[in-house]
């Protein structure tokens, strides 16, 4: 123990007699223990980590198509269909979680997450409830489903986690509902919708009758024994055999998908390139620690000749450099965790939501330990290599070496190596992050068709049983506009169902009167948007042809009319005709009166064919459902966030029962859209320049290492006529050859794994050749610019001075 704290306090001693070198290791550790910590969390959460249901590895989503080929979720009779006529699930459910609903309480109004399901909705996961029960069979038809079963967590925050809860009586979105159950801690579905509440599905008559209404997502438990492939065929037979009977859906495909794919959707492939940029960048800051200390054995040869020439023995000097590198790998240690802490909080903030398990992640206490682990070794091993190799060496022998210590071509090739992996490595988490970063930048600046300064955005979800029978347009939102026209700074205001840019796929099969039928299995989409006329004015949005709904024109009793954008006349109507007045064939006939340019649906995507609906002309039967879940939206002259008292005030006055959900800028709504392209871009940049940086130091202390170990022969070659530029091109020599061996390593790694990156940013070798040269080139130049000064060193070197030293 006594020569344990006498190495300990040598090493302490040597740690701050080369605080350079000590700080370099420790940083490097620091951070490549920290990332790695902080995103393998991440990744444990989403891909590793079970989810909250009982054989999970049963239970399965429909992912359904239409004849043409894009997604059609079921309608409420084509899942009556599909669940009596399958035989390979012990439980086929729908759900819908679209929307919130207003829980009225003893604190005011509150929106709440709402899933709405089918009466076996539960049976599909397999979970019994902690208190009460679950929906009963038969208990989501009209009468009998005003019945709520709570999430743990709305239990505990509204409740207090009382056991007397079931039986109460809520008021739930203006109606009165009975708590039947709570669910245990951790169930959820859909997986990220905390403080939750599940009620059964409330459907209107449309939505119940109406085989051509797709909106009910399904999932299904397969039946014990039975596998996907079985179920799978089972299903395709019965669509084969609806297309039969009903030919309007003949073509339609079902693919039924494991639940664990389905909720990690598009991310799947992205988590797993996170995984190996994360593994790269471990791997690189182990190299360069390894680098580091294989350097700093070779520079301490004679002075450990020296000690063992003293009488020091083998084992209690590689006891000693061990100690030194445990001192190094603990404070690294340290360093990481305190990192990793600081990264995932910050993380999380992005994860929430853009991932459905984002509210899961906390620090990994396993994977925090295996980063521990495996640094922890490298730094010993790497100081052992040297350790075990100096103390066995004659203490003769490494004093008449001199200044040739560490100059041999093994160990040359063997520091040139470690540089290369760094070089590679860093360059092909370069290429991901610029492109990506190249990508976000086109998407943050891509022509959405209107300018999203000063527009702010408010979220209404109106209470159905309040307004019941009443005229939503003449009660609430004409005098809620009304009211927010008035507030000082407002320019224009708005209602349409969904925003621009923020989602898609409130849509119809339509086709226009007079026009050509449309060739088989080609889509025939146009999205829905039912707005009100000042819509147009607070997104700026040009006539091009007619006009613009008019609520003094468009009326309910009057014909029903619409608005169509460009893309709309460009997909439907014949070059040369004029679409005003066309007509589309359906029991509406509803007239086209005005064509306005395109405004993206979905900021991924160029413009799809659109058509306006006033909402003052909805059908009676869809009012109800529609308009009760609307987007405010407000053009200002002044900062849209100074208006929001006045937005609250206005709130409360039109309807006090109405939860006020925090307004949000047109330029936080992109930013919240593109959110998971903003942390793929933070965490790949970050990667970035950590492994650039990396590589730079490796490079930096290599050049310097050999520099210093070469002295002697640097000043023999002067001494014999050697000019310093030949030094200095030598040297720049040997760090090109490094440098371009790195690069071309790298671009074949970036070649290999190209199909990953695709994942997160397309590849496109003709455009984006020239960038990714760029980056090689910033790379190598980054090289060149560290190599700089130990090669500037080496040139300067003093013949006289460096034999005398020797």
């Amino acid at each position: 123990m006594q020569s344990f704290l006498q190495d300990l306090r040598y090493a302490t001693r040597q740690l701050r007699k080369s605080s350079g070198f000590g700080a370099t290791v420790i940083a490097t550790l620091a951070l490549s223990i920290g990332i790695t910590a902080a995103v393998f969390s991440v990744l444990y959460a989403m891909l590793i980590r079970p989810l909250p249901y009982a054989d999970a590895d049963r239970i399965v989503a429909l992912e359904t198509r239409s004849p043409e080929g894009y997604t059609q979720p079921a309608s409420y009779p084509e899942y009556l269909e599909w669940r009596q006529m399958s035989h390979a699930f012990s439980a086929l459910a729908g759900y819908s979680a679209y929307g919130t609903v207003n829980f009225e309480g003893p604190a005011g109004p509150m929106a709440l997450h709402r899933v709405a399901g089918t009466d076996n909705f539960f049976d599909v996961f397999g979970v019994n409830p902690i208190l009460g029960r679950t929906f009963a069979p038969g208990e989501d038809q009209d009468g009998k489903n005003d019945v709520v079963v709570l999430s743990y967590e709305t239990w505990q925050q509204l409740f207090g986690g009382q056991s007397s809860v079931i039986g109460q009586k809520v008021k739930l979105d203006g109606n009165a509902y009975t708590i039947i159950g709570v669910m245990p801690a951790g169930f959820r579905f859909p997986i990220g919708k905390v403080n939750a509440i599940y009620t059964p599905l409330h459907m209107p008559k449309l939505q119940y009758e109406n085989r051509g209404s797709h909106w009910m997502p399904t999932v299904g438990r397969l039946k014990a024994g039975v596998p996907l492939s079985h179920a799978q065929a089972d299903l395709s037979a019965v669509f084969a055999d609806l297309g039969r009977e009903h030919p309007d859906v003949k073509g339609r495909s079902v693919k039924l998908v494991d639940i664990g794919t389905f909720i990690l959707g598009s991310s799947d492939n992205s988590l797993r390139l996170l995984l190996y940029a994360v593994s790269a960048l471990l791997l690189l800051g182990c190299v360069n620690v390894a680098g580091l200390m294989l350097a700093r054995g070779v520079k301490r040869e004679r002075e450990i000749a020296l000690r063992s020439a003293v009488g020091a023995d083998r084992m209690r000097i590689i006891r000693q450099i061990l100690t030194e590198a445990l001192l190094f790998a603990l404070c690294g240690a340290l360093g990481g965790v305190v990192l990793a802490a600081g990264l995932l909080r910050i993380i999380r903030l992005l994860l929430v939501s853009a991932l459905s398990r984002g509210a899961e992640v906390q620090l990994n206490v396993p994977v925090l330990l295996a980063a521990l682990f495996v640094s922890v070794i490298v730094t010993i091993l790497a100081a052992l290599t040297p350790a075990l190799r100096l103390s066995g060496t004659s203490p003769s022998l490494a004093l008449r070496a001199g200044g040739s210590a560490g100059t041999s071509k093994g160990q040359h090739r063997l520091r040139a190596a470690f540089v290369v992996t760094q070089v590679a490595l860093a360059l092909a988490l370069l290429v991901v992050s610029g492109l990506l970063m190249h990508m976000l930048g086109g998407l943050k600046n891509a022509d959405l068709g209107f300018s999203p300064d000063n527009i702010l955005t408010a979220e209404i979800d109106l209470s159905v049983g309040r307004y019941q029978g009443r005229d939503l347009m003449a009660d609430f939102y004409g005098p809620l506009l009304d009211r927010v026209r008035a507030i000082p700074g407002v320019q224009a205001t708005g209602i349409i169902q969904l925003l621009p840019i923020q989602n898609w796929g409130w849509n119809s099969e339509i086709h226009v009167a007079g026009t050509p039928p449309a060739p088989a299995n080609e889509v025939t989409l146009a999205e829905d948007r039912i707005i009100t006329e000042g819509y147009y004015d607070v997104f700026q949005n040009r006539l091009v042809r007619g006009r613009l709904l008019d609520p003094k024109i468009d009326t309910q009793t009057s014909r029903t009319v619409m608005v169509v954008n460009e893309a709309f006349v460009k997909k439907f109507i014949p070059a040369g005709r004029d679409p005003i007045g066309m007509q589309i064939e359906n029991d509406e006939k509803q007239t086209i009166v005005g064509v306005v340019k395109n405004v993206r649906q979905n900021i991924y995507e160029p413009p799809l064919p659109e058509m306006d609906f006033m909402a003052q002309q909805q059908p009676p039967d869809w009012k109800a459902p529609v308009l009760t879940n609307m987007m405010l939206v407000v053009r200002t002259n002044v900062a849209p966030e100074s208006i929001v008292p006045d937005l609250r005030r206005v709130f409360h006055d039109v309807d006090p029962t109405l939860p006020f959900r925090t307004p949000e800028t047109m330029r936080t709504v992109i930013a919240d859209t593109l959110i998971f392209e903003r942390l793929e871009n933070w965490l790949f940049g970050a990667f970035a320049a950590l492994a650039v940086l990396l590589a730079v130091v490796g490079l930096y202390g290599l050049i310097s290492h050999e520099v210093e170990l070469s002295t002697r022969d640097i000043g023999v070659r002067m001494a014999l006529g050697a000019s310093r530029g030949r030094i200095l091109s030598g040297i720049y020599r040997r760090v090109g050859w490094m440098l371009g061996d790195g690069v071309l390593i790298g671009l074949l790694l970036t070649a290999f794994v190209r199909k990953y990156i695709g994942s997160v940013v397309e590849v496109h070798a003709d455009k984006d050749t020239w960038r990714i040269l760029g980056l090689s080139l910033a790379l190598v130049a980054a090289g060149l610019v560290a190599a700089f000064f130990p090669a500037r060193r080496a040139s300067s070197v003093e013949p006289v001075v460096a034999l005398r030293d020797e």
